[in-house]
């Protein structure tokens, strides 16, 4: 039985990502190009699609550059709708009980990567 090398996709280094703060880096998920919206708290790094589930949109109101509520939730631009940042969840705003779409990433060596 063959093992098969799956080769790390480096997506950011984590000193890139400010702590308690977003970072957008592109990134093939599912083999489609996509915006991944990257948060880290500490040494932990969480990734999402860059896309609201309410509209389809980008959350970004400018390419990279992302709203945090007070209550210290990731805010979408387009239509105030605002995500907790444990899992993704829409808290409030018109897509109420919907998520985000996680995308799987790990820290290693400093460096944030897919997978």
């Amino acid at each position: 039985m063959s093992s098969t090398t799956v080769p790390e996709i480096e997506l950011a280094l984590v000193e890139s990502v400010p702590d308690q703060g977003f970072h957008a880096v592109p990134a093939v998920v599912d083999g489609d190009a996509e915006t991944l919206v990257l948060y880290r708290d500490g040494d932990k790094v969480r990734a999402w699609l860059n896309v609201c589930p309410h509209a389809g949109r980008a959350l970004d109101w400018a390419p990279g550059q992302f709203l945090k509520s007070r209550e210290g939730h990731l805010v979408c631009a387009v239509h105030g709708a605002s995500f907790e940042l444990e899992g993704g969840l829409c808290v409030a705003g018109p897509c109420k009980g919907d998520a985000l779409r996680a995308v799987p990433v790990r820290v290693h060596d400093g460096k944030v990567l897919l997978g």
